[in-house]
């Protein structure tokens, strides 16, 4: 949240509106004249702005009006004399939020500020709420490459087959590769094969002639006939019954099908997307998928990653499901505090996306207030434990390679009482002692540039181990190495990490 920004050439006011609003643990800047709020416009805005009317160097009203074009949707708060009533109407036809009477009680000042701040946010998440829903969201690398590959696709009719956990997206996925191909005017159909019944899904998939069954009374086009000219859609291919499998091996084969109790084949000419949770490789070996069917399917594979593993993208994924849920409830959407985001993206969300959506959906309805705290999440992501990734086993010695880069790392993890004997300094000691002989023969060499050169190495070796640690996640890499989520994200191009 952006600070509240006070305007006041009384030192005595400004003094008491910081100190009231810090109380309130709100951020807040001073001012003391119009002219230098109008410089600071340039490169940042306040949440609100409460500015007194009479100053040197240009009244309130006049700031007011230069504001209100440049921000039209900033509450702000005039504060004018009791004797002043015609300031006071000037400043509600230009557009001020409220005015405040001097002598003020700072107490009424207070809650007239938290008016103007709760309509401020929820301006914000209306303007949100109105811009253009993107069909897939996700700043992480592992989501960046879907994304990539979903562009390289985009004018391929080749099969895809997407992996990944239950509730990962997999069929946004598959609609975004429909959306953004060639036959994104034909329909795209799906089906869940794992929900139908299997005397049901032969004739799901391909249609019945009258009378092929019991209850038959017309015939019915399948899902094939239904997405022709379009994408059709497989999710949970792995639970397909086996000789069903034979069946759309050969529509994949030679692009054709007949209708249960049918004679007369049918012409396909869709593309076929799959889905699965499963491994269908293990599947293979154990006999129950059929090794060409996966060789059809898998000519391109896109794997999802869970929402564990890119917990970056939680925030904005909330906020967009909060958004989404009060336009299908009706009601105003919620807020949600930093330390609550904290817990959600702490927390491991074995149903992934959807059931972050959940979650989400249940907070619009159970939230008793406008701006969801910690106490209000559910009783399982309140009570769990924060996360704390162990190192991969693979991944120790290059952590212990950063922390100490002309060390020797031990073939086995040491005891506790010997951690409890290697004294903090001895092990800064060794690494600084270790940078010290590499300058020293950088310098003897007269190798040209190497303060960049020591510091480019010292930062990937920081950010790499911090990677490590955190299992990839940027936001909690850059939080435990105390530096900003942009700062993390721009050393990664810097120094050439992007792969991490």
């Amino acid at each position: 949240m952006k600070p509240i920004w006070i305007v006041d050439d009384d030192h005595a006011i400004r003094f008491v509106l910081e100190r009231a609003l810090a109380r309130e643990e709100l951020a807040v800047r001073s001012f003391t004249n119009a002219r230098d709020v109008l410089a600071a416009l340039d490169d940042a805005a306040p949440q609100v702005l409460v500015s007194d009317i009479r100053m040197p160097g240009g009244t309130g009203l006049d700031l007011l009006a230069r504001v209100k074009a440049k921000l039209p949707g900033l509450p702000v708060i005039v504060m004018t004399a009791y004797s002043d009533l015609d300031s006071a109407v000037a400043s509600f036809q230009g557009g001020a939020f409220e005015y405040l009477p001097k002598p003020f009680d700072v107490t009424k000042a207070v809650e007239l500020i938290r008016r103007a701040l709760d309509e401020s946010l929820r301006e914000e998440v209306a303007d949100a709420s109105h811009a253009q829903v993107p069909e897939m969201l996700g700043q992480a690398p592992a989501m960046q490459e879907v994304f990539r590959a979903i562009g390289r696709l985009a004018q391929s009719a080749v099969t895809v087959l997407i992996t990944g956990e239950s509730g990962s997206g997999k069929e946004l996925v598959a609609h975004a590769l429909h959306k953004h191909s060639a036959r994104a005017g034909g329909p795209f159909v799906a089906i869940n094969t794992a929900a139908i019944p299997k005397d049901l899904l032969e004739s799901e998939l391909f249609g019945h002639e009258r009378g092929a069954f019991t209850g038959a009374q017309t015939m019915r086009r399948g899902r094939f006939e239904q997405a022709d000219g379009g994408t059709l859609f497989l999710d949970e291919i792995g639970d397909m019954p086996l000789e069903l499998q034979t069946r759309l091996l050969r529509v994949l084969s030679d692009g054709q099908f007949y209708r249960v109790g049918g004679h007369n084949p049918q012409k396909s000419n869709v593309r076929v997307i799959a889905a699965t949770h499963q491994n269908l490789e293990q599947r293979v070996r154990e006999g129950s998928f059929r090794e060409d069917l996966f060789h059809r399917l898998n000519v391109i594979r896109l794997r999802l990653p869970a929402l564990r593993e890119r917990s970056e993208d939680i925030p904005a994924l909330t906020r967009f499901f909060l958004q989404k849920s009060a336009r299908d409830l009706r009601v105003d959407a919620k807020r949600i505090s930093d330390e609550a985001l904290a817990r959600l993206m702490a927390f491991d969300f074995p149903g992934n996306v959807r059931q972050l959506e959940n979650v989400c959906h249940w907070l619009t309805v159970m939230a008793p207030a406008q701006t969801v705290e910690v106490k209000d999440l559910p009783p399982e992501i309140v009570s769990a434990a924060r996360r704390e990734p162990a190192v991969p086993r693979e991944a120790a010695p290059a952590i212990a390679a950063a922390v100490a880069p002309d060390a020797t790392v031990a073939p086995t993890a040491p005891t506790a009482g010997d951690a409890a004997s290697a004294p903090a300094a001895a092990i800064e000691t060794a690494w600084l002692d270790g940078l010290e002989r590499e300058l020293a023969q950088l310098l003897a060499a007269g190798e040209p540039g190497a303060w960049e050169r020591l510091t480019r190495q010292f930062e990937a070796r920081l950010i790499t181990a911090a990677l490590a640690h955190t299992r990839g996640r940027r936001i909690e890499a850059a939080q435990r190495l105390g530096i900003g989520r942009n700062t993390i994200t721009r050393k990664i191009q810097e120094l050439g990490l992007d792969d991490l």
